[in-house]
């Protein structure tokens, strides 16, 4: 999703115990979509122009939200286990945070390995010491953001997939880092593109989404998405131990405290057992939802008046809740949640969603390039209509990875830079995960950024310390001392493989890529290049939370400045794939960017859309052949690796058997 998972790939490199892991975690479908027998089709569009079903606009009233609250809080007394609590809507506003008598109020980025070495603290996020309200924010930020009408993620499900081996576990060695390896680190503080708390503003922009993360997403079990009426309508995020950090090893079942007190605030607003993330493969391995099982709950404790003042007490954190009452939330797909269906004038597509301001008018309205002057001829309107709306043309037919049920459609976020990294125009499906709005538009300028004639320029610009020595190293790594000023096109999934612990990815004893730290410094919290960039603004943002100092700019790095004025990477790089620069003959203008589904079906998406777009208007289109960088081989002894360019799904679409679809373009 934004992605997950390969269509059809196969457990690479599991042997011995690790193989009989991933065969017990396997599922019935394997990793692979069915023929739709085994679930409910979905719901009929209302018109024969239409693709989807628009999610009903549902949202959580105040009088739920405390229903919630004291649900957790009264199996929190029962495990005499003090903890926070916070409570969102869909789009992120926090409409609740509770902290029991007793709770911590400080969090630490740390955790012991599965064999028991602790995480190197003090290299990237790694061992941040920071309020523990905070993790509560993230935890339920991430189970509302991650999930969707045809899949429901929790916590542990994005504990599962951004570790260094997928599955994660002591006797996994040389699989591959999970399928989205790098993701915890969207929906930062320093975004852009994630909307702000304004405190004391309960007008219609108040509730615009999506809003930022406080650590962006949560890999730490804990929290779990809410439902009503099987819509997604926020989630749930607990902290009671202090300690912030993931599940290393899923061979076992934990009974983790904060999973449990969030999965009794789930009652009566759990997702159907056919969605769940434990119903959903990926590589052929089932993942994870939740550990906790609601047979082993205390009884329910259902009154917010037995509890406020007496448990506990509705707390304010600065940035993202007021503390004087519980909110109710927004519903998703209304222009007061900052998510609305396109208006025709803006798209050519009945489908279409876009980020609105919250009085009509979209947030990123389709426009020319900015940089005309630094590339020659900029992207003209017409060509970003045309990308944007053959990639969502391709999304229309292709077989979604993580939605149930089986054969449903693929649901994304597309976005589309120019060199600068400007937003030229953003569309998605009207049930795609939030979480891919901030992705796609971090993996376009990722892509955009590392192909781009000054991206060892920007990088050796930046005054942070540690930034520096990554083009070096990469330079080294490719035996090319002009690595990075443009000779070579970078799509993510390129950077991805240069981004991980071991290279090739999962090899274990081999050296990291460039990009990544070596994996005696590796964690979730450290992954090298991604996070250095931007851990100044997240030990900024802490200290405004706790109430020192101002908040970090509404941007991410400190790269120089475009002649615009901004950042090209303003929120943040991504590091899997789905994701590839657009040309002119051999000239960079842009970059397409695609996160919702699986990713090979992200790659595929903005990979043939951009394709198409060019057989359609002519004069731009993928990178030429001999500058992507699967021409690129690294040598490793008497071996050359190469690079990847994009992997596409075989047979991915649901009305042709069409396969190999990126083959030869």
């Amino acid at each position: 999703m934004g992605g997950l998972g390969k269509v059809g790939a196969v457990l690479r490199g599991a042997t011995g115990a690790g193989a009989s892991l991933a065969l017990l975690l396997s599922g019935c479908g394997g990793g692979e979509s069915g023929s739709g027998d085994t679930f409910t089709p979905a719901p009929a569009p209302t018109a024969p122009s239409r693709f989807f079903v628009d999610p009903a606009q549902e949202a959580l009233s105040a009088a739920e939200v405390q229903q919630i609250v004291a649900q957790a809080v009264g199996e929190a007394q029962a495990r005499s286990k003090p903890a926070i609590i916070s409570v969102v809507d869909r789009v992120g506003n926090v409409l609740a945070v509770f902290r029991m008598n007793g709770a911590p109020s400080r969090m630490v980025t740390s955790r012991r390995t599965a064999t028991g070495r602790i995480s190197s603290p003090g290299i990237d996020a790694q061992g941040l010491d920071v309020e523990a309200t905070m993790g509560a924010i993230a935890k339920a930020i991430t189970a509302a953001y991650l999930s969707s009408s045809g899949n429901a993620f929790s916590t542990r499900t994005a504990s599962m997939i951004v570790q260094q081996h997928f599955p994660p576990a002591p006797n996994t060695p040389g699989l591959e880092s999970g399928p989205l390896f790098g993701v915890q680190f969207s929906q930062l503080p320093c975004s852009d593109l994630n909307t702000r708390f304004v405190s004391g503003n309960a007008g219609s922009a108040a509730f615009i989404g999506p809003k930022r993360s406080p650590l962006g997403l949560a890999a730490d079990p804990g929290g779990l998405p809410l439902y009503k009426n099987g819509v997604v309508v926020g989630g749930i995020g607990v902290m009671a131990d202090g300690d912030y950090g993931y599940d290393p090893d899923v061979s076992d079942f934990d009974a983790d405290d904060e999973e449990y007190i969030a999965l009794a605030g789930m009652q009566g607003f759990a997702p159907a057992e056919s969605i769940r993330g434990d119903r959903i493969t990926a590589d052929g391995t089932t993942l994870r939802f939740a550990d906790a099982d609601v047979s082993r709950l205390a009884p329910l404790q259902t009154s917010f008046a037995a509890i406020n003042n007496v448990r506990g007490t509705l707390i304010p954190v600065r940035g993202y809740f007021d503390g004087n009452a519980i909110v109710a939330g927004t519903a998703y797909g209304t222009e007061r949640s900052g998510i609305r269906r396109a208006t025709a004038a803006e798209f050519a597509l009945a489908d279409a969603y876009v980020l609105t301001d919250g009085s009509g008018a979209a947030r990123y309205p389709l426009r020319a390039g900015t940089d005309g002057a630094a590339v020659g001829q900029a992207l003209s309107l017409a060509e970003v209509r045309a990308v944007l709306e053959e990639a969502f043309t391709v999304m229309t037919r292709a077989r979604a990875q993580i939605r149930r049920p089986l054969d449903s459609r693929a649901q994304v976020t597309i976005s589309l830079v120019d060199t600068f990294g400007e937003v030229l125009g953003q569309v998605r499906s009207p049930d795609a995960p939030v979480f891919g709005i901030d992705v796609s538009l971090q993996k376009a300028r990722t892509a955009g950024f590392l192909s781009n004639p000054v991206a060892a320029q920007q990088l050796l610009g930046n005054p942070d310390t540690g930034i520096a020595p990554f083009v070096q190293r990469m330079r080294d790594f490719l035996q090319d001392p002009n690595a990075l000023t443009g000779a070579k096109a970078f799509s993510d999934r390129a950077t991805g493989n240069v981004a991980r612990p071991y290279f090739p990815d999962g090899e274990l004893g081999r050296a990291p890529g460039p990009l990544s730290r070596p994996i005696d410094d590796f964690s979730p919290f450290a992954t090298g290049l991604q996070i250095a960039l931007v851990a100044s603004n997240l030990v900024q943002h802490a200290g405004f939370v706790q109430g020192a100092g101002s908040d970090t700019p509404q941007t991410c790095s400190a790269v120089p400045d475009t002649p615009t004025g901004r950042k090209r990477i303003a929120n943040g790089i991504q590091i899997f794939p789905g994701a590839v620069p657009i040309y002119r003959g051999n000239r960079l203008v842009g970059a397409i960017g695609v996160s919702g589904d699986g990713i090979d079906q992200d790659d595929m998406i903005s990979f043939l859309g951009l394709h198409n777009a060019g057989v359609k208007v002519g004069g731009i289109g993928n990178a030429p052949r001999d500058m992507r960088s699967d021409t690129i081989l690294v040598a490793l002894g008497s071996r050359n690796v190469r690079l990847r360019y994009v992997n596409c799904p075989f047979a991915p679409f649901l009305d042709t058997g069409d396969q190999n679809v990126c083959e030869g373009k």
